[in-house]
């Protein structure tokens, strides 16, 4: 990840802010190739501002963005007909069938695949035949990942692509990018507040809040370092000084520590301050999200 040539995204001290609310503080995120990258956050962190600066539409107030080694804002034909994308709520024709849309979309992609497209409408369960405006959310969703994909883009960016669909579509959704992207070594960048699905296809996870990185690691150590340690000790627990920990809240004589460390050499130190460990157990996906939303205390951050 040092070398620009291994990324397909180089976001390096990225701000921006509208009228006094930053929106991005100090953001440096690097995608690689050949990854499923996921963002999560609550409402308003900053992930379809940083997208948007992908997609070149909004330009760099501070710092630098780089796609595919290019500035999105001044090569948008170059950056762009390499990207696939697709938003919570696309804004389709409704008036066109499908097979008109797609037509419609192929003018704008030069790689434009037209038997890969037909391909992916087979896989999707779609006629091509319909208009839009007689599908379902969920019909429409896969219409869009369709579009998204037909030109074989190197990098995919989903943002919120299955919000409000039913379970049975958004794991249809999943699978094709799985199928299609994936395996044929192309990134994804996948933006959610469905942790779940979050958890299940990305290689590498971005933790966001009110427009900053509060961390930036692979799937693997979030889900493995994460812990919520249970401790008693006399007298104050300075926490903040606590290597690791980002959140701690205090009951009765006892403190529950949220941290993202190793749980071994975390526990030890802790043992040799005096503090009697009650409990320790690791933290779902879920659980280190909202323990990450509320924390009072931001350890250094990996980007």
């Amino acid at each position: 990840m040092n070398s620009t040539d291994n990324n397909v995204v180089d976001i390096r001290h990225l701000t921006r802010r509208f009228n006094d609310k930053a929106a991005l503080q100090d953001v440096t995120v690097r995608i690689p190739r050949g990854q499923v990258f996921g963002i999560v956050g609550e409402n308003g962190a900053g992930k379809t501002t940083l997208i948007k600066h992908i997609l070149g539409l909004y330009r760099a107030q501070h710092g630098s963005v780089s796609v595919f080694g290019m500035d999105p804002v001044k090569h948008p034909k170059e950056v762009l007909s390499r990207i696939g994308y697709l938003s919570e709520q696309p804004d389709f024709p409704e008036w066109m069938t499908i097979a008109q849309f797609m037509n419609y979309m192929a003018a704008f992609y030069p790689n434009w695949d037209r038997q890969y497209a037909a391909q992916l409408l087979e896989m999707a369960s779609l006629d091509a035949r319909k208009k839009i405006r007689e599908l379902s959310k969920g019909q429409q969703a896969r219409v869009g990942l369709c579009a998204a994909q037909a030109h074989r883009p190197e990098l995919l960016v989903l943002d919120e692509p299955s919000s409000g669909l039913d379970p049975v579509a958004r794991r249809e959704i999943l699978a094709a990018v799985i199928r299609t992207v994936v395996h044929e070594g192309r990134s994804v960048l996948l933006s959610s507040h469905l942790l779940e699905e979050v958890e299940r296809v990305c290689d590498h996870l971005l933790f966001f809040s009110n427009g900053e990185v509060l961390l930036s690691d692979s799937m693997e150590a979030v889900l493995d370092r994460h812990y919520q340690i249970t401790l008693r000790r006399p007298g104050q627990l300075e926490w903040q000084a606590l290597p690791g920990v980002f959140n701690a809240v205090a009951d009765n004589g006892e403190w529950q520590l949220f941290c993202f460390a190793d749980i071994d050499q975390l526990t030890g130190l802790l043992q040799l301050q005096g503090a009697q460990i009650l409990d320790t157990r690791r933290l779902s996906l879920n659980e280190a999200f909202l323990a990450r939303s509320s924390q009072r205390h931001t350890p250094g951050r990996i980007a």
